[in-house]
């Protein structure tokens, strides 16, 4: 979902004080300027009938960056890049981050090049203003196929690469799956960022998504600090209806089993995480805006 650093004055005193925020930096703490948004997947059945108006209560009610969940045939919820930056730009609103899956397909082994869709979808990010190209999923055909998925973390470099060629990061978006699937003895979520190259692709953790097949976000931020440029800031509840994922529906923050103000606090501290994304897809009977709203409000109450 870039910052200017502090501009120190060549003086002894400066110096000595930009020494003491060594350790912070050593230890993950943010480069970026840090931003607070939403993935407009939270407000999906408003946003596929009005984007518009769907946008502009966001912005009534304080957001300034979303996240978009929806391109298909070279459009954002129906616009072309050109057009979904204009309807943002006319309300405040920024868009930073994106969610486009890529498969494999997206790369032509003939050519050795990605295919004209793929790079299409990269100009068009660059062109609305994202500066995250994120691709949450991953086949799977590909999950348990060893050669198939070492060549799939190659091509994730190779389109970390692309990207950064147009001015932006790419990143991968996790689900649950990448606990619950073992490589080689160990989660295939460790396999993805073992064999990912950090300067090329950005981490994206949704801390909710992995509650239920036992993925716990403060131990992964532990276990891999600097590695999270991103996060997607959910809480969770057991499910009521037998929906939601692993038996978990999200809910608004603070009200669920989640410790997500602790979880936060660490990503800032040593996670590299810069880009904060609030997302809730279930409600409990709520209308979806009246919970964005409060939880809007809490993440502010907790410094954001």
């Amino acid at each position: 979902m870039n910052t200017s650093r502090r501009t120190f004055l060549k003086t002894g005193a400066v110096a000595v004080a930009g020494a003491a925020l060594m350790p912070d930096m050593l230890f993950g703490k943010p480069k970026k300027l840090e931003r607070l948004g939403l993935q407009l997947y939270s407000v999906r059945d408003a946003m596929s009938k009005d984007p518009s108006g769907s946008l502009k209560k966001l912005a009534d009610m304080g957001y300034v960056h979303v996240e978009h969940a929806n391109y298909v045939n070279r459009k954002f919820y129906g616009y072309t890049a050109k057009e979904f930056k204009k309807l943002l730009g006319d309300n405040g609103l920024q868009m930073p981050s994106g969610h486009t899956v890529m498969t494999a397909q997206d790369w032509d082994n003939a050519k050795k090049d990605f295919t004209d869709k793929w790079k299409y979808t990269i100009e068009d990010a660059a062109e609305v203003g994202q500066r995250y190209v994120i691709s949450p999923w991953l086949d799977e055909s590909l999950r348990t196929d060893m050669e198939g998925l070492k060549k799939f973390m190659n091509q994730f470099n190779k389109c970390g690469e692309l990207c950064k060629s147009n001015g932006m990061t790419f990143g991968y978006h996790n689900h649950n799956f990448e606990f619950s699937t073992k490589v080689n003895g160990d989660t295939l979520y460790s396999y993805i960022l073992a064999n990912t190259d950090p300067t090329l692709v950005a981490q994206q953790m949704d801390v909710g998504n992995m509650l239920g097949a036992g993925g716990i976000a403060i131990d992964l931020l532990k276990k891999y600090p600097g590695r999270f440029e991103l996060m997607h800031v959910k809480d969770e509840i057991k499910s009521t209806t037998g929906g939601g994922m692993d038996g978990y529906d999200s809910t608004i923050l603070g009200q669920g089993v989640m410790p997500v103000h602790d979880i936060v606090k660490e990503a800032r501290k040593i996670g590299g995480t810069s880009q904060f994304v609030i997302e809730q897809e279930s409600y409990q009977g709520k209308d979806p805006f009246d919970c964005v709203k409060i939880d809007l409000q809490v993440m502010k109450k907790w410094g954001f």
